[in-house]
Formats: C-alpha cells, structure tokens, sequence
C-alpha cells in the first residue's frame, strides 16, 4: 500500500507525449533522478485500453500523486460528489497516496466549466465556505488532502486579508495540507506587486507536503501568465532554492504542459531540481556537523 512519504524527491507531469520515450529510456541514466510522477485524475478514470495499461505501467514503477483539475472548491455549485466517488476508487484501484486540488474556482452554474482558475475573494465568510466544501471532500475520500495556491491575473473584488493570511486561515479552518506553487507565488508577486520571498515565509512549513515548479510566459513587464510552456527561470529556480533553505527540502514536481521538449530535455529540469535539493540538504549538513 503506498504511503505519503512516497512521494518525494522530484517528480514530472505525466503528458502521454512523453509515454512512449519514458518507456524507451527505462532503467537508463537519464531517468536516475525522477522519483514520482503526476497525473490529473479526469484525464485518466474511466480509460481502458492502451491509456489503462499505460498508466498500469506507470504504477508499477514510479509513486503516482494526483492533482485534480475541476473540483473547483471556491465555485457556488453544490460539490461533484459522484466525482470524488469516482476519484476514491481511482487512487484505491493505483495505490496513489496524495491527491490535490486548486485554492480557487472554475465553474458556475450558468456556465458550466469555465477552463480557467479564478480568484477567489480574500474574506472571512470565504474561508469558511471553502474550509467547509475541503472538510467535505477529505471526509468522501477518507483523507486529507492538499490545496494548491494558485496563480490569478485579477484580483477578487472584495478582500479582507492577503493572499498568504487567506491560504493560512483555510488551511487551519479544513486541516488540510498545502501544495505550495513556487512558480505560482512568483507570477502573482510580480502581477500584483508583493515580495514572493515574504509570501514564502509566511507559509506554514508543518503543512507542505509537495510542491510544483514551472515556466510562463512573460506578457509584459508586470503581466505573467502561468503556461508550463517554457523553461522555469533563474528567480523562479532562486525562490525554490530559498524555501528549501527555510522549510527544507521536500518533494517538487516540474510542470511542462504545452510546447512539451524531447525527454532529454524536459529531464535536464528534472535534474536541476535535484541538484538544488542535493546542495541544500548538504549545506544544512554541513551547518550542523559545524554546530556540533
């Protein structure tokens, strides 16, 4: 039975584009340093075929984590219950430890699924719904969950406290755990003029449990918007780094959704990741041995 603890080190979005060299390469060097991979739970519950026994493979070999795409926790319509039944059975049928969701909303009533990731507002009465419809999922799926902070690209009308004091209360109101989203942190700080290395410091080390990196795409000095459709650059690989060194080092997934490389390359990512985590463990390694 997999356990939470296995997820760790650094792990990779599984794209199907990349099914066919991941089997190509298995057992190869360029492999050495993936330890987990990701998937999006509606893109795969109800395949058969070549999708299931792919995904079989998968599970035989890597710890799977899930993060979902639609449950929308900030939406006003009722929780998909069916859904996260179905959901129940798919982490059971694969053994998958973690299962994830976005601190936001995509859909509405009047429009159904909205394919995108909307705000929502930073208030009292806010954390308290969304804290109620995450004590409602975890207690369907018989555990705890983590929520993503996610990135936006206009704020929520009506806020009473920042982004980082709202994560805060909904994590403490649900008793969930936190899915920190370095890239994300960093396209929101730049979108909306805060420190990212602050907003890191004010995240609650005790509930991280995994965290995602990613590129984007640069619209404007103070416009980003979050791809995974380009390398992850220095400031992003630097805020990283940073929650490392003031959490420790604990399990990071690189996002690569669209404009997807060879597997050469996509893993050159992969290994940077594991450089960091490497030279991190080892400096706080050494700052002990000196203390002692």
């Amino acid at each position: 039975m997999a356990h939470l603890s296995d997820i760790r080190g650094v792990g990779l979005g599984l794209k199907r584009e990349l099914i066919p060299p991941f089997k190509q390469h298995e057992g190869k060097s360029l492999l050495a340093n993936l330890q987990f991979v990701e998937i999006a739970p509606e893109n795969w519950i109800g395949m058969g075929g070549k999708y299931a026994a792919d995904l079989r493979w998968f599970a035989e070999r890597y710890p799977i984590a899930c993060h979902g795409l639609c449950l929308s926790l900030g939406g006003p319509d009722p929780l998909n219950v069916s859904f996260l039944r179905q959901v129940k059975q798919f982490l059971s049928d694969f053994e998958i430890p973690l299962y994830t969701e976005h601190l936001s909303y995509c859909s509405d009533t009047a429009n159904g699924y909205i394919y995108d990731l909307l705000p929502i507002p930073f208030t009292e009465e806010a954390v308290q719904y969304v804290a109620q419809r995450i004590r409602q999922t975890q207690d369907i799926l018989g555990q705890r969950i983590a929520v993503e902070n996610a990135s936006f690209y206009v704020a929520a009308p009506i806020s009473e406290m920042d982004e980082s004091s709202f994560i805060n209360a909904v994590l403490a109101e649900a008793d969930c755990n936190l899915h920190l989203d370095i890239n994300n942190v960093y396209v929101n700080s730049v979108n909306f003029g805060f420190d990212a290395y602050s907003f890191i410091d004010q995240m609650p080390a005790g509930r991280i449990v995994y965290s995602h990196i990613a590129g984007h795409l640069q619209v404007k000095a103070d416009l980003l918007v979050d791809t995974h459709g380009a390398s992850v650059i220095d400031p992003v690989w630097q805020l990283l780094a940073y929650a490392y060194r003031r959490f420790g080092v604990f399990p990071t997934l690189l996002e690569r959704d669209t404009n997807i490389p060879p597997l050469t390359e996509v893993m050159q990512e992969v290994d940077h990741i594991h450089l960091i985590q490497q030279e991190v463990t080892q400096a706080h390694s050494s700052s002990v041995s000196r203390v002692a």
